[in-house]
Formats: C-alpha cells, structure tokens, sequence
C-alpha cells in the first residue's frame, strides 16, 4: 500500500499529535456487530519531510488488505500530516473536521499540541464554505442511490438484497445533511448525533424507513444548506493567514524540541 509503508507507520507512531474515532460509532448510528472502526490522527512529520526531498502526507493502516471491505471489528486508520490536514480542514473536508468536535471519551492520543488545535483551530477553519462541501457530499450519495445506472452505485448488495437499498449509504447522506446544516447554524457538531435523528438513522439502517423517506429528509436538508450557505453566521471563507501563521509556529515548536528531526 503506498500510504502504509513501514516508514510511514514509524512518523505515525512517534509524531501523532491527536488521534481519534470518526465512524459510525462516534456519531452514535453504529449497529452491533455490523460496523467496522474508522480512526483519524494528525501527525507533526519531521522536518525532513517538510523542507527536504522527502515527502509525507498521510500514513493509511487497514485491517483487511487493500481491494477488500473491512467489516466488523476491523480497524480504518488515516493519519494526515498537519499541513495535509489543515489544507483539507480549510478546503471544507466534512470528515476531516470531525477531530474538532468528537468528546474527549473518543481521543485515542492527544498531546498538547493536539488540544491546542481542538481549541483553537476551529476559529480560523470553519467557514461557509464547508456548507458546500456538505452540500456536494449529500447530493452525490443521493444520487448514487436515486441513479445506480450512472456507474455509481453503492456497494453492499447484501443490503440491497433484504431491505431494497443501501440502507448504510443513506444513513450517511441523512447524517452528511443534518451536521452541514448544525455547522452553519451553530459553528459546531455535535458527538454523537442529538435525538431524535440518532435514532431515525440507527432505524433506517435497520430498515424502518423507506428509502422515500431518507430522500425526503436529504431535500429538506439540502434546501436549508443551500440557504445557510449564504446567511450563515459563520465567515464566508475561512482564515488561510492565521491557519498559516498557525502551522508555522506549530512546526517550530514541535521541531525545536525533536532532536530526530
């Protein structure tokens, strides 16, 4: 795997910052012994990885091999360098932000420098533009399930087979909707989801709404993101010169004290 190589796994394993879930169980829509464990940590790559010829931006470890899906208690792991990191937080990556908001029972690693970027990153990150990113995430898993013969269907035909739709697949464009529209109404998500919608989305997947009634609420929710992403108090852009200066003293921090680097 290219991500996963053993050189990888060493930057991962010494320099990780913040480390945390970011799956189905930290929204709380998980389903016993159905789901697998996704992760999420950010790294501080040693110097030589920044300024000299070597490159690292993430590090990837899954239990199952590459080509096959993982299933239940396998484990998901991204970790991102932080410049890597924060170039997508600012680009709006919906998952990429969740490590801003995941309660402190889900931290699998944290330093001082990680808590540092939960409490203050979120300042200069977040932005109406994470609202469109929101916004393409739910339309293109809406049209994966309304337009399977564009090529882009969904992917778990046992699914399909019992209850006549990717059951999984849209209760995460419910998910996806009803976060992107909390964000730009409060500048937060909350984890795990609030009720009632935790629940309707752990019934979905278990078949006790229609696939008619998921669509129903992405339209809703995409009408509203479509609205909050213009009156939205939240910048319509986010900081890139503070996240920049950011990055900067991060770095030299980090650096100044690691004699490897």
């Amino acid at each position: 795997m290219k991500h996963g190589t053993a050189e990888y796994a060493e930057i991962a394993e010494r320099h990780t910052i913040l480390r945390c879930q970011v799956g189905s169980g930290v929204h709380g829509t998980a389903i016993a012994g159905t789901d697998d464990r996704d992760e999420m940590g950010i790294c501080v790559e040693p110097a030589r990885y920044v300024v000299g010829l070597r490159k690292f931006e993430q590090y990837v470890f899954r239990t199952q091999p590459e080509g096959v899906r993982s299933g239940p208690g396998d484990l998901d792991l991204t970790v991102y360098g932080l410049r890597k990191w924060m170039a997508l937080a600012l680009g709006g990556n919906p998952t990429v932000l969740l490590p801003l908001f995941v309660p402190d029972d889900e931290i699998v690693v944290t330093t001082g420098l990680g808590q540092a970027l939960r409490e203050e990153v979120p300042e200069f990150v977040l932005s109406r533009l994470t609202g469109h990113h929101f916004l393409g995430y739910l339309r293109s898993q809406r049209d994966r399930l309304v337009y399977p013969e564009r090529g882009k269907a969904t992917n778990r035909p046992e699914l399909i087979d019992v209850y006549g739709f990717d059951v999984k697949f849209a209760g995460h464009m419910v998910r996806l909707g009803l976060q992107g529209v909390e964000l730009l109404e409060t500048g937060k998500i909350t984890l795990p989801m609030p009720e009632p919608w935790r629940t309707w989305i752990v019934d979905l997947r278990q078949g006790r709404h229609s696939k008619d009634e998921a669509l129903a609420v992405a339209d809703d929710m995409e009408a509203r993101l479509t609205r909050l992403i213009e009156t939205s108090h939240l910048p319509p852009r986010p900081d890139a010169e503070r996240a920049d200066r950011w990055l900067v003293d991060a770095y030299s921090a980090v650096w100044a004290g690691d004699s490897a680097s």
